[in-house]
């Protein structure tokens, strides 16, 4: 009997690599999107498709629980669906910081609440979690974005103790760069993450900069979704994987890098030097 997986955020970039890998390794696929035309074409190869918003309770349990009474059981989630809001925390509205943890965390979360009932009745389960190694070594700009990634990584480490008793495994991936849509969809929502900026209002370049940082030298994104399919395939896995661009190098950095050299290097990059502070200074706006 086939092997069952279930993949959310497949409408682009890695869930939508991962179905196509998990796919021809002759596992059933459920892949999910917010719009259920943006995967007609894994439609067409095989996958069965379901309508979701991680950001809604309702719609997460009809699409999970259609899905494992199509197949008959749930081996594998893998909750992939996220993107990253990228602006300066201290004027970021807090509403687009709400709806990133709400999207990141707490609708990953939501879906693990539904899935469990079913893994803990097989006695065996597998939950993928995608992190990212930005919840490791946070990045000017990136900050609720990583805070979302950090959170999910240290979910992951409780559920991996508290579900072990019922057989089900708890795996955290934490990619790097991976060449994909993730920039293009950061940039469409800057208007919202930095609308208002007055302090910040010189770094809008270097923000900008931030969203498409993580495609500068990217893995490929179907090299990746073979190398963690491959992975996640095998009968004994590892708790953390790490795959892509600096996918090692960010975490030794944040590791054995005093905070000092770390700083400097980072504040650098992000051009966060005294000229921000001058050029707020002179920019007017009312209230200030």
């Amino acid at each position: 009997m086939p092997q069952t997986v279930f993949i959310t955020g497949c409408s682009s970039g890695i869930g939508n690599a991962l179905a196509k890998t998990f796919m021809q390794a002759q596992w059933r696929v459920g892949v999910t999107a917010r719009n259920l035309q943006d995967l007609n074409m894994l439609t067409e190869q095989g996958a069965i498709p379901f309508a979701l918003d991680v950001t809604n309770e309702s719609s997460m349990k009809t699409a999970l629980e259609s899905f494992v009474s199509r197949v008959g059981t749930l081996d594998m989630l893998i909750n992939n669906a996220g993107y990253g809001a990228m602006g300066p925390l201290a004027e970021m509205p807090l509403s687009e910081i709400r709806k990133q943890m709400e999207t990141n965390l707490t609708g990953q979360l939501a879906l693990i609440q539904i899935a469990v009932p079913h893994m803990i009745r097989q006695k065996s389960g597998r939950i993928v979690n995608m992190g990212s190694v930005s919840g490791v070594l946070p990045t000017p700009f990136s900050g609720a974005y990583a805070a979302s990634k950090a959170a999910l990584h240290a979910a992951s480490d409780a559920l991996r103790l508290e579900l072990s008793p019922f057989g089900i495994e708890v795996i955290t991936v934490q990619p790097g760069g991976i060449a994909s849509k993730f920039a293009d969809n950061a940039e469409k929502t800057l208007n919202q993450t930095t609308q208002g900026l007055h302090h910040f209002a010189a770094a809008q370049n270097a923000i900008s900069r931030r969203t498409r940082i993580s495609q500068e030298g990217a893995m490929d994104l179907e090299l990746f979704a073979q190398k963690l399919t491959t992975i996640l395939t095998r009968e004994k896995i590892p708790p953390l994987i790490r795959l892509g661009t600096h996918s090692r190098l960010l975490p030794f950095l944040a590791k054995w890098f005093p905070f000092g050299i770390r700083d400097t290097i980072l504040k650098r990059k992000f051009a966060l030097d005294d000229s921000i502070s001058k050029e707020a200074e002179e920019v007017k706006q009312p209230g200030y």
